[in-house]
């Protein structure tokens, strides 16, 4: 298993993690086909050393918090789960911010509830709300924390406006948004988190379901270390920065222990340059 990070200062975790938000069906929505299936992941992970669960009261909705419950409570001290709020589902594979403080601190008491917790370990907002002030949002978080509710604070699909403003409200512990080996388009955003020492949790680690302009090099370079294309772009993201800990998503063991095994992969000086300069 990979090293370590400390969320917040005082939560360290492993740096590969697991994204919970494939334990559920189609569209993001309603209880997952395989739902027996969906708790052997969640055990395996813990199996093979996961020590970080990322969800949102979003997926499912309620159904991935629900579950994480019901296969892993009580949780291993060494367990941090982490959840968000700020979105909203009008049905599969549609979202809608809400970022009124009435609703986070309804959707984090429901988080509360559903993953039998009496303080959330990370509670990331989900994403701004264009109709409401993001210090407002922010500012219900703070309360709930100062309350007891929230551990730590977290910030997802922001620029570096949007964290500057973050940060002159709270201490932030943790920024998730869309990057990968493809989609580089956070990379100033992982260079600030390094520098301020805040975890960055890449969503969608593994692209949308194939590569694009990276297929080439990483074929080229997995079939050169005996890997598969996803555990090379997984090792690229741990090397990328101290700071990044992975967190991709399956519903499937196998694709777990294959996911988990990249934590493992050494990527040599000839690959970590190939893949620097991919999108440079």
């Amino acid at each position: 298993m990979t090293d370590t990070w400390a969320i917040g200062g005082d939560l360290p975790v492993h740096r590969m993690g697991f994204g919970a938000m494939r334990l559920t069906g189609d569209g993001i929505w309603g209880p997952p086909d395989d739902r027996d299936e969906c708790l052997k992941v969640l055990h395996r992970a813990l199996e093979l050393g996961v020590t970080f669960i990322d969800t949102a009261d979003s997926y499912g909705p309620e159904v991935s918090e629900e579950l994480i419950a019901e296969a892993l409570h009580p949780y291993p001290e060494e367990l941090v789960v982490a959840t968000k709020a700020g979105l909203v589902r009008d049905g599969p594979g549609k979202w809608r911010a809400d970022g009124r403080p009435e609703h986070l601190r309804e959707a984090v008491d429901g988080s509360l509830s559903r993953l039998r917790v009496e303080r959330i370990d990370l509670l990331q907002l989900h994403r701004p709300d264009p109709d409401v002030p993001f210090e407002e949002s922010l500012g219900a978080l703070v309360e709930m924390k100062d309350e007891g509710k929230i551990r730590h604070i977290g910030v997802s699909n922001v620029d570096d406006d949007h964290l500057s403003t973050a940060l002159s409200v709270t201490p932030v512990a943790s920024v998730q948004n869309r990057y990968n080996v493809d989609e580089r388009g956070s990379d100033p955003i992982v260079d600030r988190c390094e520098t301020e020492r805040i975890a960055f949790l890449p969503w969608a680690p593994l692209g949308s379901g194939g590569w694009s302009r990276a297929a080439l090099p990483l074929t080229t370079i997995a079939e050169r270390l005996g890997a598969t294309l996803n555990q090379v772009a997984l090792a690229w993201l741990l090397h990328r920065s101290p700071v990044v800990i992975p967190i991709p998503g399956t519903s499937s063991v196998a694709h777990l222990e294959e996911n988990v095994a990249a934590g493992d992969l050494e990527l040599d000086e000839q690959a970590r340059a190939t893949l620097d300069q991919l999108l440079g």
